[in-house]
């Protein structure tokens, strides 16, 4: 899993494009979608098929948002289509036929095969998830039941029987911070601009936002400082921050608002194309799309100037020291 992805050549920009993956071709739409109906079918389930999703004539409905944009960051190009398309598709029915892993599984694996997702707003029914907690604007933490071949994201009626509330997310908490790091790289520049990135194959890898202290002491080995750090979760496999000491802050924010932006673009499990400052466990959003929508503004509140100035002030006092 590379930093910066870079999608195989397929038809030109210049082709039709598809109404709603605007990331394929119009052919490629078409070809995406056939492989799609071919893929349920050999399962032996006919599927009505439409722009976004698939549904069968039991009223079940399955979004092709994820795997149309694993299909299209799939450095192979289409030839891996439809190995892809079959894979998933298996894996979704197998899951859907299978017994609930809520019923079947002891709780005390239920436990500990609980963590914390940070998810977007996007298709979080909040009938079914009332007890989200909003961690920044337009991001939520749910509760999800990791399983060999999926995430069940737990619905309030699915978490009722585990137990008290605060007591599963301490035990999902204490699981994430539990995580190896599975692979780690530093983007860093000749002016001094530098910010970790930490990527893999965990649907839980960006969320370790919500233990961002323990990743950062095992990444760097330092502890977190009350000024907090600079974070970005562009993606659900992927999390990059900057330990905020000094005034290197400010071209590691300008670096990483572009980076969370690219990294967020026709990505399967998109999570946020802004950067944010970590302080004290509350995330406040630091970058937003400009009023065009054409690129990005920093956004700066009182609280994060007040702490720029006072960076700014202790780097003219202390002239000498390297501000990387």
């Amino acid at each position: 899993m590379g930093l910066f992805r870079r999608g195989p050549k397929r038809d030109g920009r210049d082709a039709p494009r598809d109404p709603e993956f605007s990331f394929f071709s119009a052919d490629e739409g078409t070809r995406f979608r056939a492989l799609v109906r071919e893929a349920f079918a050999e399962q032996g389930l006919e599927v009505t098929v439409y722009a976004d999703m698939v549904a069968d004539s039991a009223g079940r409905q399955f979004g092709l948002g994820n795997l149309a944009a694993v299909c299209h960051n799939d450095e192979r190009g289409p030839r891996a289509w439809s190995e892809l398309v079959h894979q998933h598709v298996g894996m979704v029915l197998r899951t859907m036929e299978a017994p609930s892993a809520l019923e079947t599984l002891p709780p005390e694996q239920i436990r500990a095969q609980l963590y914390p997702r940070v998810v977007g707003a996007e298709g979080l029914d909040p009938r079914n998830f009332a007890y989200a907690r909003a961690v920044a604007p337009g991001l939520y933490e749910i509760l999800a039941l990791d399983l060999p071949e999926s995430v069940m994201m737990l619905t309030d009626e699915a978490l009722e029987p585990l137990g008290d509330l605060p007591y599963l997310r301490d035990q999902a908490l204490y699981n994430l911070r539990g995580l190896p790091v599975e692979a780690h790289e530093t983007v860093e520049d000749s002016e001094g601009m530098r910010f970790e990135v930490v990527l893999g194959d965990s649907f839980y890898t960006a969320s370790r936002v919500l233990a961002l202290e323990t990743l950062v002491r095992q990444v760097t080995g330092e502890e977190l400082t009350a000024d907090g750090a600079l974070v970005a979760m562009p993606f659900r496999h992927q999390i990059a921050f900057h330990a905020i000491h000094d005034t290197g802050m400010i071209p590691a924010l300008n670096a990483m608002a572009a980076f969370a932006a690219t990294g967020y673009e026709d990505t399967p499990g998109a999570i946020s194309p802004y950067v944010y400052w970590w302080h004290g466990g509350t995330l406040t959003q630091l970058s937003e799309r400009d009023v065009d929508g054409d690129g990005l503004q920093i956004m700066i509140g009182e609280e994060f100037q007040e702490l720029l100035e006072r960076l700014v002030a202790e780097d003219d006092r202390h002239p000498g020291d390297d501000p990387g």
